[in-house]
Formats: C-alpha cells, structure tokens, sequence
C-alpha cells in the first residue's frame, strides 16, 4: 500500500472513530436519583441500565448521599452538562430549588425529564413521567375511610410526611389521602393548614424506617389515641408500626401507604400495612430512555397523558381487604408486580 493510502486509510479510521464518539455523546444519558439505597430508586437504576442496554445508549446513574441531600443533585447535573449528555432524568430532593440547576441543562440542549417527582414549577422540566401520587393518596384515603366506616367522622390522624421541604411527591401523596379520607384541604400545594381537629399532626420521616419510628413516637406522645396513619412510604410505615407495637398498639391501628415495593406488599399481606398505592419505577426509567433516545435521534420530546400535563406510569391499591367502590389488587397480584 502506497504512503498515500495509508494515510488516507488512517485519516478514515479517524474520523469514523470520531463519528462513533459523537454518535455516543448523542445518546448519552444520565440518571439522578435521591438516594441509592432505597428499594424503589434501585429498581428505577435497573429499569435505566435494562433499556439503555437495549438502545445502545452510554447512561451513567448519580444518587444524593441521603434523600434530601439537594447539593449533590446539584453536583450531579452539572456533571452531566459537562460530559455532554444528552438526556438527563431526576428525582428531584427538592423541587424548587433544583430548577436553576435544571435550566441550566435545557439551556445547554439537553432533555430533562423528572421521575416520580414532578418539579415546581412542573414545566421546569421537558417531561415528568411518574405515578399520579395525588391519585395515590387518594386511592389509600378512600380504602381507609370505608375500612372504618362510621369511625372515620372521629378518627384521631396521624400524617407522616417526607421533609420539611415538602417535594411536590410528598404534598400530592398527603393532600390525596386527606381529600380521599374526606377532609377539607386548606392550600393544596402544601400540607400542614388543615383545620380538622382529626389530623392530631403532621411529622417527618425522611422516607426511612428510623424517621417512620421517631415520627410516631412523637405523635402517639401527643395524643395515645390516634388510630389512623398515613405514611409517605413503606419503609416509615414499617417504623410506624414499630412504634406502635412497642406501646402494644400495633393491632388496633389502620396504617396506610404508597409505594408497592415487594417487602410492602409482604407487611400488607402480613397485615403490617392495611393498603398501598403500588407504582411503577422501573417503568417510568425505562419509558425514560426511550424518551431521551427519541430526543437524540430527531428532537421529538415526549406527550404527555390525555388530560394530565405529565406522562402518567400507572398506580393501583393494593390490599387483602378490599371495599366497595375502590378498586384494587390483593397481594398475590402486587407480589407479581412489586419490586425491590
């Protein structure tokens, strides 16, 4: 082969090894989640991992060091804006404050799409794909309202919320089930107004089971009596049920959730839990990708659900004690469903 051919072969090689590295960098994205220990945000990575596989897309996961830890989503998106990302998906710690960060990606081309988490305001992002959590809540406040029948106009409520930044997550959850239960909201972009004598308080778990514990403990010394619990998630309704077993309460007190992780499905099938809102994370991941491998190829970006201004992932009650009007699944079904 001539001087000159080599070097024409060489420049080829070049410049496809070029081209493969920017057809990369085009579908490169990124996954930040809140933390990377919690059962739901491990199955959303695996949902991720699954379809990026699938799609040849370069994805590279980032996680908060505990779920408020705002900071390090910070630090993480910027990352993403200086690898050249071309799609970046967030569950966001705290949804106000992250937009900055968020803009700061859209203005740099880059898809951003929330998970779970719709941010505030929701537009701040290209796309939310999540569960209904208002629908959530909903479900598990009209399952508990018709499990105590007449009991429910004297109920003493227990609310164990998120953070005392009130993601949107954790307002829509909240807000759901009070409506569900039948009690009038004050603003419903934010809990903690009410006026109903039934809610004895509000207190924050963290989303984890020592939070759970801690939150009860508090109420239960507020007023012994209380004999309804809504819980943010399942791991602060396993801590709440902690709680209430060691005052020997655990029998008499309806405990309700949302999530559908598969050691929640168990407590509601071991009657730890009364009833959950089961949703999707590996599908809302999955739908993701395929979401940012759209935006790469031609700039498409994603519908969002009739009627809804998110893309809506599915939610279902879950419960062994179903009631009249509120449909569900047992937990043989959720067990098929469930993750984590």
């Amino acid at each position: 082969m001539t001087k000159t051919k080599l070097l024409s072969a060489a420049l080829a090689g070049t410049a496809l090894t070029l081209m493969a590295g920017m057809a990369q960098a085009e579908g490169a994205a990124c996954l930040i989640t809140k933390t990377d220990t919690n059962p739901f945000f491990v199955k959303m990575k695996e949902g991720a991992e699954a379809k990026a596989k699938e799609l040849g897309i370069e994805l590279k996961a980032y996680a908060g060091k505990i779920d408020g830890d705002h900071e390090g989503q910070v630090a993480a998106v910027e990352a993403c804006i200086a690898d050249g990302a071309k799609g970046i998906m967030i569950t966001a710690s705290d949804t106000k404050a992250i937009v900055d960060a968020v803009q700061a990606a859209r203005d740099a081309g880059i898809l951003v799409i929330a998970l779970d988490t719709p941010l505030d305001p929701i537009d701040a992002a290209d796309a939310t794909f999540a569960t209904d959590n208002f629908k959530a809540g909903e479900l598990i406040g009209q399952w508990a309202k018709a499990t105590m029948g007449e009991g429910a106009a004297n109920a003493k409520i227990a609310m164990l919320d998120l953070t005392i930044a009130q993601p949107s997550v954790d307002v829509l959850r909240d807000q759901g089930f009070l409506q569900g239960f039948g009690v009038e909201l004050g603003d419903p972009a934010k809990w903690g107004d009410e006026t109903d004598p039934r809610i004895i308080g509000h207190e924050v778990t963290s989303g984890n089971e020592e939070g759970g514990l801690t939150a009860m403990e508090t109420l239960l010394a507020k007023d012994p009596d209380i004999n309804m619990v809504y819980t943010i998630n399942e791991p602060a309704a396993a801590g709440a049920y902690e709680a209430l077993k060691a005052v020997g309460r655990e029998k008499d007190v309806l405990i309700v959730s949302v999530d559908g992780g598969c050691p929640g499905v168990a407590n509601v099938k071991d009657g730890v839990i009364g009833a959950t809102s089961q949703q999707y994370p590996l599908d809302m991941a999955s739908k993701g990708i395929e979401a940012i491998a759209a935006f790469a190829k031609d700039g498409t970006k994603p519908a969002t659900t009739e009627g809804k201004d998110f893309v809506d992932t599915g939610v279902t009650l879950v419960t062994d004690k179903p009631v009249e009007g509120v449909e569900s699944i047992d937990t043989a079904k959720g067990a098929e469903l469930c993750w984590g």
